[in-house]
């Protein structure tokens, strides 16, 4: 039986929304261990002089506790 933890991040990036949501699993796994799945639950960018410069995504993380 597993334990599983949710906990939610915000990640950002200046290349894509894709790349601030691997940001945010890259840093968590830095302390989280047995990370097993994210869901997007928000997306927003920063508009600065009318081009978008930072990608923000907030996420839902699963990893487990409990093996």
């Amino acid at each position: 039986m597993s334990v599983l933890k949710v906990i939610e991040l915000m990640g950002s990036s200046t290349k894509s929304w894709e790349d601030a949501s691997q940001t945010m699993v890259t840093e968590a796994s830095k302390t989280l261990k047995g990370i097993r799945s994210i869901y997007i639950k928000d997306m927003s960018a920063k508009v600065e002089n009318n081009k978008v410069v930072e990608y923000r995504v907030t996420g839902k993380l699963t990893f487990s506790i409990m093996q």
